[in-house]
């Protein structure tokens, strides 16, 4: 199976890992090959072009991995490409064109839009819970933030960010409905080398069904901070509260907590559960991989994947959202975060937990 990634930065390398590791342990025949805008030092086949790549290398995959102001002029020279497209979030920016882009995909047999947090262990135990249990949603909130202040890699904002969180709330509650933006408050600023005015934080209100959501998410979060909160009611009427927290202390270490109090205020402990994941090989990708190992088979195997893929209908339901959402914040004046002569950057191989 031939694998092509474009972009080979920061995210291509961490899909070249999964892959890689893919095909160590379980043998099957994967082969890579990736496109940028120059050769690196990688014994991987190169291509200076899209357009070549998908002639002479001819993929049964197709990463997308470049950043993701790239993403739509990269997916637009997919036209008439016929096999699975795995893309790296979010799908676009808010000024791209959907339209043109499903145009240009509408020859290709499988889409997956690169959700991780979906692959968490704990996303998966919560999500079963509220199907089992019949738990109806009232209340969620998350705060989904990191500092990618001075990052080397260009982006079009929180957006970019937001979308982890926003997705986690209909995958966990899929019976209420799509989201409903209600209202956004934002701050722009130069954070990133993308620009003077880039919105890098966002607070939002939001409908989910009957529940209420309330939401902060920022590229300019001085820690790593990922938490996602919700109170359901169960059969009984009793209010159940549950937190989910990523990639605390570390990338991939997640954890799931769910209690309710009695009538005396005493917490009643119902579930708890963390992950710690340390397979050689995979740091800061265990969660990756699952995805990946999920295209690699259901393409080679053709074999549905053990949970729904983030196809191409819920990448773009995600987009307009998100779009919404740039569209609407109410922002003050722009903030500065470069007063000197230069901008200090991150370097490029600066350690996998500062970049993530």
């Amino acid at each position: 199976m031939k694998i092509l990634i474009i972009g080979l930065g920061y995210a291509g390398n961490r899909f070249r890992r999964a892959f890689e590791h893919i095909a160590t342990s379980t043998g099957m025949p994967l082969s890579l090959a990736y496109v940028g805008h120059r050769q690196k030092t990688t014994e991987l086949p190169y291509f200076d072009s899209v357009e070549r790549a998908l002639q002479i290398f001819a993929p049964d995959i197709v990463v997308v991995s470049v950043n993701d102001r790239s993403h739509a002029p990269v997916l637009k020279q997919l036209v008439g490409y016929r096999g699975f497209v795995l893309c790296e979030k979010p799908l676009v920016t808010p000024g791209d064109d959907l339209d043109d882009l499903l145009g240009a995909l509408d020859q290709i047999n499988g889409f997956a839009l690169d959700l991780v947090e979906r692959y968490s262990d704990v996303t998966r135990q919560l999500r079963d819970l509220v199907e089992r249990h019949e738990w109806q949603l009232v209340r969620a909130s998350f705060h989904w933030g990191k500092d990618r202040i001075n990052d080397y890699r260009p982006t079009c904002g929180v957006t970019s960010e937001v979308i982890h969180a926003l997705d986690l709330l209909g995958w966990i509650c899929p019976r209420v409905g799509q989201l409903r933006l209600d209202g956004v408050l934002g701050v722009r600023s130069d954070f990133s080398i993308s620009g003077a005015e880039v919105l890098d934080t966002v607070q939002l209100t939001a409908s989910l069904g009957e529940a209420r959501v309330t939401g902060y998410a920022s590229f300019v979060n001085i820690v790593r901070q990922r938490t996602v909160d919700f109170s359901f009611v169960d059969r009984d009427a009793r209010l159940i509260h549950a937190r989910l927290v990523f990639d605390t202390p570390r990338w991939d270490h997640d954890q799931l907590r769910i209690w309710t109090r009695g009538a005396n205020g005493s917490e009643e402990l119902l579930h708890e559960f963390a992950t710690a994941p340390d397979e050689p090989g995979l740091d800061t990708v265990h969660k990756l991989s699952r995805l990946c190992r999920h295209v690699v088979r259901a393409v080679a195997l053709r074999e549905s994947p053990p949970q729904p893929f983030a196809g191409l209908d819920t990448a773009v339901a995600l987009q307009r959202l998100l779009n919404n959402l740039e569209t609407h914040a109410q922002t003050p004046a722009p903030a500065r975060y470069v007063h000197g002569e230069t901008r200090v950057l991150l370097a490029e191989d600066s350690d996998l937990e500062s970049l993530g």
